[in-house]
């Protein structure tokens, strides 16, 4: 026993200095442990994080091809044949052609003046309903993309909260199914109530530029792709910027929704998600972005109108030239084709395939800086 405490005295400060260096060490490495799993458990959360935000891009991505899908194979299949027959009957050739066909198997039917009256107005209307089948076409087929994306984003954040993406949850209001079938069928505007003050504009703007175009006057496929695009011009430039927003849409959406009822409109209905999503719309149409979109698509279908082998083919083509009086009836065959169904419809792969159509709407699909 008094070795032991001899041996205690002796080696008292090297024990003790060892069991704090043995208790610091172990202090050390449960800190050390403890500072590693956390990490690893950062590292791991990290990692799902990622996997999850892959996996919601991924989503979106398959979700965003789904709704161009639909825009092309059931909204515009929906929406064209009944603007196309509107087009036909507001814009209707027949009886002109009958009469100038009827006044040259019978000379003594029809006086000069009568025929050069008849010939002034197939001219403007010809072009008229040529132009208007092209904005048509261009405007509602880019319109309709910009309907379903917008729908499209809206019904995938409501579908995206249990994935835990923050960004969506806070967008996050649902939209009921009879406010997206109104949406839809909006697209319908343009033929039932913006389609009269189209024309009425399209042929002022046709007027004006024809007035100095004789019926003699040399056409080639230069001279009417440029004819086509100052009537465009002037009709885009006509009254306020972005104009022609009202031949696709009421300035107010409420406007809409009292034209279909026979309600009071002393009570207008509450501004409803049908509303918000109509304004959305609207905001992103009347963009610069979204006009700068329309003018390049008009621009190529112009250019691939012009070169339509109806033009082309049959006594003398439009590449060498001809006279106007000759050319206005190639252009009552060919304004069909503008609105043709879309699976037919050569125009609309035209517009789809031009470069900043695809990004645009890239673009407000991401809900990024296009509208």
């Amino acid at each position: 026993m008094l070795y032991l405490r001899d041996l205690w005295r002796r080696h008292r400060r090297k024990v003790l200095v060892t069991a704090g260096v043995l208790g610091s060490g172990y202090l050390l490495y449960k800190l050390y442990d403890a500072h590693k799993r956390r990490l690893i458990d950062l590292e791991r959360q990290l990692a799902n994080e990622r996997e999850n935000d892959e996996f919601i891009k991924a989503q979106m991505q398959f979700h965003f091809e789904n709704i161009q899908r639909i825009a092309d194979t059931t909204t515009l299949p929906h929406a064209m044949p009944y603007l196309s027959c509107r087009i036909a009957e507001d814009l209707n050739l027949s009886h002109l052609m009958e009469r100038l066909v009827k006044g040259k198997d019978q000379p003594n039917s029809l006086s000069s003046s009568e025929k050069l009256e008849l010939w002034d107005r197939l001219k403007i209307l010809s072009f008229t309903r040529m132009v208007v089948s092209i904005w048509a076409v261009t405007i509602l087929s880019l319109y309709i993309r910009v309907q379903v994306n917008i729908l499209g984003r809206h019904l995938y954040i409501d579908t995206a909260r249990g994935l835990g993406s923050s960004y969506l949850l806070e967008e996050a209001d649902l939209i009921d199914r009879d406010d997206q079938q109104k949406f839809l069928a909006s697209a319908d505007f343009l033929a039932n109530h913006g389609l009269s003050k189209l024309i009425s504009s399209m042929q002022t703007a046709a007027t004006e530029v024809l007035k100095a175009k004789q019926l003699r006057d040399f056409f080639n496929t230069a001279i009417l792709h440029e004819t086509i695009m100052q009537i465009l011009d002037m009709f885009l430039s006509m009254g306020s910027p972005h104009h022609w927003v009202d031949c696709l849409m009421p300035e107010d959406p409420r406007l809409y929704e009292l034209a279909k009822t026979s309600g009071d409109e002393t009570n207008p209905p509450e501004f409803t998600k049908f509303d918000q999503l109509m304004v959305e719309t609207r905001e992103v149409i009347s963009s610069a972005e979204f006009s700068n979109v329309v003018e390049l698509s008009l621009k190529a279908v112009a250019k691939a109108l012009v070169e339509e082998k109806g033009f082309q083919s049959g006594g003398g083509n439009l590449t060498n030239g001809m006279p106007l009086a000759r050319l206005l009836p190639r252009i009552a065959q060919i304004c069909p084709t503008l609105v043709e169904e879309p699976s037919k419809n050569q125009f609309i792969q035209i517009i789809q395939s031009v470069p900043e159509v695809g990004l645009f709407f890239t673009l407000l699909y991401s809900n990024m800086s296009a509208s």
